[in-house]
């Protein structure tokens, strides 16, 4: 199973947000430290807005961030937002091939399996996990830079 690169950037979006706790975090700033385009950005920030893990504040100091505690943001809950289909095989959708196993399947049953499991792994980490990983994020995501430049002088 391959997930898909608005999930991979989902994540990443909310690992910034995430690490940059102290104010609201800019889509230009989270493009420019993962190296994408800010409207491929936006586009995934959309779903995410939706299910309540990323607030949203307008205004010419506006930006993004967590909906809530990145403790309470699984990875399941960020797949779950961002992937259409959790099928393996072609029996696992709706419109399944004609297959004279399908109602008693072991590679179904394998596969089902393995998508559980999948799926369990995903439920046990949190994006705070993923921040708490790496001590240096702040930094190697350049957040630190930014609060310096912004910083007033003494």
């Amino acid at each position: 199973m391959r997930l898909t690169r608005q999930t991979n950037y989902a994540m990443r979006i909310l690992m910034y947000c995430a690490a940059n706790t102290d104010r609201l975090s800019r889509i230009p700033e989270i493009a420019a430290a993962y190296s994408v385009s800010e409207l491929f950005l936006f586009k995934i920030l959309q779903p995410l807005v939706e299910h309540g893990l990323v607030e949203t504040v307008r205004g010419r100091n506006g930006g993004v961030r967590l909906g809530r505690a990145a403790e309470s943001i699984s990875l399941f809950d960020v797949v779950r937002v961002t992937e259409e289909s959790f099928a393996m095989a072609e029996c696992f959708e709706n419109d399944a091939a004609e297959c004279p196993l399908v109602d008693s399947c072991a590679l179904n049953s394998a596969l089902r399996e393995a998508l559980n499991a999948f799926f369990a792994v995903l439920e046990r980490y949190t994006i705070a996990d993923l921040v708490a990983a790496r001590p240096n994020v702040r930094s190697l995501l350049g957040i630190d830079m930014l609060v310096e430049r912004r910083a007033p002088a003494a």
